[in-house]
């Protein structure tokens, strides 16, 4: 492609991590793919080289002082990079876990949506249920002129509204202002010194401003009473007429005449659960309260408190705790051996609730020595909300949240928000309606706004829609349809998350930036793949360059550049292997080249399991968007659950399946989503599910210390002759503990120098040249290689190095069968890739010895995989099932679709759309169905691969 300098991203020696001091030529503002295997290189270059320089470069403009209090600047390990845009990076990282960050305030569809209520809602009486009025004093002053016209009046100034108080002090100062008469809770009564009222009762109080008979001649007087009313009333006055006692409110804010009940004027923070001005006031804008459940405490009444029928204390033994309750259950009549069932109400309340009265308790010390003294009992459920309210201590907190239930607040009914933001309404709608609905049907009811509202609120309301609609529009167009907008985002997956936060991309159009895109398809089913490219082909077209690192086929036929980072992964990769337009780049020879040009394939089976005819059977499941379905998972086989994003694959799986496999095999707290019935647990006797949570982050983290096999190498060296000489236990042979490795890094092999204004350099340890180990622990050899060299040995060499260690080699040999060979052991997980990072935990599960009963749920385990990784991962899954385990993918792949012996299809659409099981059999059964998304997909798939 030619294009000239004024149109490319040129980069000269990069070297980040594993690249080979590669230089490249990337067009601007195209739709350019990165591609290769997982650990080629590919994040190396787009974000740990592009972005890291674009950052540098931006805080560059910092001037020398904020730069020391800003952090890291690290330079990336590149010559040069010419043409470089400003740089925003939307990567697969962890959403945040905050529970006030949901899709409204992430997208700001939600921050637009409170100002529209601000300017364009209509208030109504929480009392009355009627709309509010507001008056200025000039309209105040025409309605009783026109209301009480020829009666005699009484205007009020309303003072106290329903407080308690004796209000001795108001009452003087008024009488010194020469007011003679007040109206107290509904009665007019003279003003008295000394007077008060009943300090513990609710109050409303009235000053008389005036008596006057309404008339056109009294219109100065009568204007004068009301601006003082309103003055003392702040904003507020009321008319009474004293011949039948009825009153009449009126003020210069929002007002419910028939009841008086005024509201403030509103502003966007009143509609905002993030406000002390919107949020509700019983769950502080949460939704929903933490309260202590008795079930939860008691599970069987059936067992005495000495057996441990208070979980929270367990059984019986010797402590102040049940010293106390010893005392109390021989005061009030029961003992601690009878079933709680048979203890009194009174009693039990009193045992879980506490009570102020004194029992005589006896303390003896470690002499033996008796004391006497009297307390009251604090009760354990009062125990357990100070321990999980205070959260001072976090195994303490963890203790108490065991005994806790999340209910939807009582108050706010799960809105959030205040009861006055919950009475402004637009179209019989408040703002937390608007929040529950999914993107579709919010779109939908926007767009019928216009005709509803009148012209004077369309023109307010105009420009705050169409920022509302862009958002939407994107939502949409990426398959988001079925959120809505009080979502959490503790609950997105990554790349509903990555693609949120495109949204909010779009929506800042933004024009000459350079986007890098950390694979957006993932979690997308192929028929929501389309909208997506869609959308980044938009970004492009506004004027921006984007950068998709993506192993999908589909991004990569509809890009404008790909370039293709290998040939391998790890020390095998880091160079250039193909580039230039789809096109041009298939009739390359590249990994990636050949899988897309068809000399490379991943074979369909000829013939599909039949497993053992075992079944578990799943009757009922409901939760969340499911409507009740049953399910059959036939065991011994590769079941795929598919489906479009949102239908409920997960609510399913994750949230039902696996809960309830866990109480059965490990006796699991976590509660499953409703269901009616499951058959066939007694035929597994285990459960291993690989989630897409990622590894430690610290870099002390590493494969051998995840998989669990450097412990089995550390024992290995301290039976060496030379390490029972010296007397060197396993311990002696760990970086983290004293005694064996270098305490000038304290084994981190690295020393962090301080820069002041510029970044940290890390620098080997000049004690131990990066070695992390003293002297004396090194000189321990093993076949002539210390534990430091051990931890430098890719895992391929480590395989053919402990081929006579069984115990070793089985936990090593799993990651080198997930296609991790390359990886060093000790290699810090800092510097793994999404998709090896996850590998890593595949093999940790899988070097647990299987059972032949072993139930594995993986949850999209081809995230950040190649053509070539997802070929390797099949060998391992499919070598599962052969032992008579059963293998549970939840996946949109083809090329793990169309591979497995079963497929349970859930949808048709996402959200309230979806929820049913459309079809399920072999991938030929669904294929030839042609029911749900999935199947048209799959169909076109298996006719690509006949022979």
């Amino acid at each position: 492609m030619a294009v000239s300098k004024n149109n490319e991203i040129r980069i000269f020696g990069a070297r980040e991590h594993n690249l080979k001091d590669i230089d490249l030529v990337i067009p601007r503002n195209k739709l350019v793919v990165f591609t290769g295997l997982s650990g080629s290189g590919k994040s190396s270059l787009a974000f740990d080289t592009l972005f890291a320089e674009g950052q540098r470069r931006y805080m560059e403009t910092f001037s020398a002082y904020a730069r020391q209090f800003i952090g890291d600047l690290k330079r990336p390990d590149v010559d040069k990079i010419d043409g470089l845009n400003p740089v925003i990076a939307i990567e697969q990282k962890t959403v945040s876990k905050n529970p006030r960050s949901t899709v409204g305030t992430i997208t700001e569809v939600y921050d637009f949506l409170r100002l529209l209520y601000a300017r364009v809602g209509t208030a109504y009486s929480y009392l009355s249920g009627k709309e509010m009025v507001q008056y200025s004093e000039e309209q105040i002053l025409d309605s009783i002129l026109n209301k009480f016209k020829e009666e005699k009046v009484n205007i009020l100034a309303p003072v106290v509204k329903g407080r308690k108080g004796h209000y001795r002090d108001l009452f003087e100062q008024q009488i010194k202002k020469g007011f003679r008469k007040v109206r107290i809770d509904g009665e007019v009564v003279e003003l008295e010194p000394g007077m008060q009222l009943d300090r513990y009762k609710v109050h409303d109080i009235e000053l008389v401003v005036d008596r006057l008979e309404v008339k056109e001649s009294n219109k100065p007087r009568l204007a004068e009473s009301v601006t003082q009313a309103l003055k003392l009333g702040k904003g507020d006055l009321i008319v009474l007429t004293p011949e039948d006692g009825k009153i009449t409110h009126f003020s210069k804010f929002l007002m419910d005449p028939e009841t008086g009940l005024s509201y403030n004027a509103p502003e966007p923070n009143s509609f905002s659960f993030n406000s002390p001005y919107g949020a509700c006031k019983t769950c502080h804008g949460l939704g929903s309260t933490s309260l202590i459940s008795e079930e939860n405490i008691i599970p069987d009444k059936n067992k005495s408190i000495a057996k441990g029928g208070i979980v929270p204390i367990g059984e019986k033994r010797e402590n102040y705790t049940f010293n106390q309750l010893k005392v109390i259950a021989k005061a009030k009549g029961f003992k601690l051996t009878d079933p709680i069932s048979n203890i009194s109400v009174e009693n039990l309340d009193l045992i879980l609730n506490g009570t102020e009265e004194k029992f005589e308790m006896e303390y003896v010390n470690s002499m033996g020595k008796v004391s006497r003294f009297e307390a009251s009992y604090k009760g354990i459920i009062p125990t357990i909300s100070e321990h999980y309210f205070a959260k001072t201590n976090d195994k303490l907190y963890i203790w108490a949240e065991e005994f806790m239930e999340v209910n939807t607040c009582p108050t706010c009914e799960g809105y959030r928000l205040l009861k006055e933001s919950l009475h402004f309404k637009i179209n019989k709608r408040h703002i937390g309606h608007l929040a529950e609905m999914n993107i579709d049907e919010l779109k939908s009811w926007l767009s019928q706004l216009e005709e509803s509202i009148s012209a004077r609120e369309n023109i307010v309301a105009s420009e705050i829609l169409k920022e509302i609609n862009s958002r939407l529009d994107f939502l949409l167009g990426v398959g988001l349809n079925y959120l809505n907008l009080n979502s959490p985002a503790r609950t997105l997956s990554g790349g509903e998350a990555q693609r949120i936060r495109l949204a909010t991309q779009i929506g800042s159009k933004l024009r000459n930036v350079l986007y890098i895109l950390d694979e957006p398809s993932i979690g997308l089913h192929q028929r929501d793949s389309e909208k997506l490219i869609h959308s980044l082909k938009a970004l492009r077209d506004q004027g921006n360059s984007v950068i998709v690192v993506e192993h999908d086929k589909g991004m990569m036929e509809q890009s404008d550049y790909v370039v293709d980072i290998g040939p391998g992964a790890g020390v095998n990769g880091g160079r250039i292997s193909a580039q230039g337009s789809y096109e041009d780049f298939i009739k390359q020879d590249s990994v990636t080249a050949n899988y897309l040009n068809g000399k490379e394939t991943i074979e369909t089976p000829k013939k599909r399991r039949k497993g053992n005819k075992d079944k578990l059977v799943l009757k009922g499941a409901q939760g969340n968007n499911l409507k009740g379905v049953d399910v059959e998972f036939p065991l011994g086989k590769l079941i795929c659950v598919t489906g479009v994003s949102g239908s409920g694959k997960s609510t399913l799986i994750n949230e039902t399946l696996h809960p309830i496999l866990s109480q059965y095999v490990y006796k699991s707290n976590k509660k499953p989503l409703e269901y009616a019935s499951i058959k066939g647990l007694e035929l597994l006797d285990k459960v291993i599910r690989i989630t897409q949570s990622p590894i430690g982050r610290t870099p002390r983290s590493n494969p051998a210390t995840y998989v669990g096999v450097f412990s089995d190498v550390r024992t290995l060296f301290s039976n060496l002759p030379e390490s029972k000489i010296r007397g060197y236990k396993p311990g002696r042979f760990s970086f983290n503990v004293k005694g064996g490795r270098c305490e000038t890094c304290r084994g981190g092999g690295m020393k962090n120098i301080e820069m002041n204004f510029l970044p940290d350099v890390l620098v080997p340890c000049e004690e131990c040249s990066g070695r992390r180990y003293n002297r004396e622990t090194l000189e321990v050899r093993y076949k002539g290689k210390s534990i430091h060299d051990v931890l430098e040995m890719s895992v391929s060499q480590a395989v053919d190095f402990f081929e006579n260690v069984p115990y070793i080699l089985r936990k090593i040999k799993t990651i080198k069968d997930v296609g991790l060979g390359y990886i060093t052991l000790g290699q810090s997980s800092t510097t793994l890739s999404g998709g090896e990072a996850q590998r890593v935990k595949l093999a940790s599960e899988l070097s647990k010895k299987s059972t032949g009963q072993t139930f594995y749920i993986l949850d999209e385990p081809t995230t950040g995989l190649h053509f070539q990784d997802v070929k390797v991962l099949l060998g391992v899954l499919n070598e599962l099932v052969d032992l008579g385990n059963t293998v549970l993918v939840i996946e949109h792949n083809m090329d793990v679709i169309k591979m497995a012996d079963y497929i349970i299809d859930i949808g048709p659409e996402g959200g309230k759309g979806g929820g049913e099981v459309l079809v399920t059999g072999t991938p030929e059964k669904v294929a030839e169905s042609k029911i749900g998304y999935t199947a048209k997909f799959l169909k076109e798939e298996l006719e690509q691969n006949k022979p």
